[in-house]
């Protein structure tokens, strides 16, 4: 659940990134063959998602249905300027990167300004990064927990045959040989438990793709691939770690204090 949730929260935040677009206002006598080269060249540049032209008619026509009313009518005239609406991948949509972007922009002799939110570019990288740690930071705890939680059952369940290892000791069998089958029951119980968890997983990820748009589901299957594959090695990894720790314990115990 900690992972799919971390998931979730990242494809939001690459989201919200790569839909902060900069505004590229051109000149007004800058002609369509130079225009077309601007838009191409961004287009092609590796920092940039997408770069849409959009002349001034189009601007009129989007600003007309926005405010309800025929502005160029009123006024006689169309006041707005040609422009190309662009996109950044969400790794360049840092103050520092958008800066970047806009400094190769302002480049281009035909573009009169560049026009993007900074205050709103600046609290969305504060904000990510202080989800992220608080992501990172429930990660840890519920990993402790599970840990301990696995680790304690293990226990119980390796002190309740200590004696059983200490007779195959006495009979001269090696800690290898005792060790096996306990190794082989830990990765059957982390198998057992992460196919359980990963079917509870997968009503969870069904019902929020049905319920909740733009949320990861199975339409996203190398992501929920990856995450069920995760599940199955750390259940493993955590059962199997706890076994060998235990089991080791009490191979190297003293008689005395198998009875404590």
């Amino acid at each position: 659940m900690v992972g799919l949730l971390m998931l979730n929260a990242n494809r939001l935040s690459m989201y919200v990134k790569e839909n902060l677009g900069l505004m590229v206002m051109l000149n007004q006598d800058a002609r369509d063959a130079e225009v077309k080269m601007i838009e191409k060249s961004l287009q092609s540049s590796p920092l940039v998602k997408s770069a849409v032209y959009v002349d001034k008619e189009r601007a009129a026509e989007k600003l007309k249905e926005e405010l309800g009313e025929d502005f160029v009518e009123f006024l006689g005239y169309n006041p707005l300027l040609s422009s190309i609406e662009v996109k950044v991948y969400a790794d360049y949509a840092t103050p520092e990167g958008l800066e970047m972007v806009e400094g190769i922009i302002k480049g281009f002799p035909e573009v009169k300004e560049v026009r993007y939110q900074k205050d709103i570019v600046n609290l969305i990288h504060e904000n990510v990064s202080k989800i992220s740690l608080v992501l990172l930071g429930f990660t840890i705890l519920m990993a402790l927990v599970a840990l301990s939680l696995i680790n304690n059952t293990v226990r119980l369940m390796v002190y309740s045959k200590r004696f059983l290892i200490r007779t195959m000791q006495l009979v001269g069998a090696t800690n290898a040989f005792i060790r096996k089958p306990f190794v082989w029951q830990s990765v059957l119980q982390g198998l057992v438990g992460a196919l359980i968890a990963n079917l509870l997983l997968a009503g969870v990820i069904y019902i929020s793709a049905q319920e909740l748009e733009g949320v990861i589901g199975f339409d996203s299957i190398e992501t929920v691939f990856v995450l069920f594959v995760l599940v199955f090695a750390t259940g493993i990894l955590l059962t199997l770690v706890s076994t060998i720790w235990a089991v080791n314990r009490y191979l190297n115990v003293r008689t005395a204090d198998l009875y404590v």
